[in-house]
């Protein structure tokens, strides 16, 4: 079985995207990541004011397969951005944040002494034509 980071890439393989994508120049690629994350957030809205579960599933996925395709376009290695993301919330402890609501009483994940932040400074791809200047 593929993970959906392979399967998005194969996606935007089939569809040419990479080719185009990767000619961008920054100004384009700076329209394009704006593009994409109001893409997000019309995702967001439209599950926001979902109503059906269908409506509620169907948000959902199409969240994540902006937000990994995104990651794809843009050439970073989202299973590996993941991975790290992943390690460094399981080293996180139950807690209550002081200050923050929680009206639904679940644990907050509080960064223990000594937790490391993920750092993704050597996956960023073409990211790093927008902010390594």
């Amino acid at each position: 079985m593929k993970t959906v980071f392979e399967d998005l890439h194969d996606m935007h393989g089939h569809y040419g995207f990479p080719e185009i994508i990767s000619e961008f120049d920054a100004d384009k690629l700076k329209a394009f990541l704006e593009f994409r994350f109001k893409f997000l957030q019309e995702e967001l809205d439209e599950g926001m004011t979902a109503e059906s579960a269908d409506d509620v599933v169907d948000a959902l996925i199409d969240l994540v397969v902006v937000a990994v395709g995104t990651l794809d376009s843009f050439e970073v290695d989202g299973q590996l951005a993941w991975d790290r993301v992943h390690a460094a919330n399981m080293a996180k402890e139950r807690g209550i944040k002081p200050g923050r609501p929680n009206p639904l009483g679940l644990p907050d994940l509080m960064k223990p002494e000594g937790w490391t932040a993920p750092t993704h400074v050597d996956n960023v791809g073409l990211l790093a034509k927008l902010y390594n200047k």
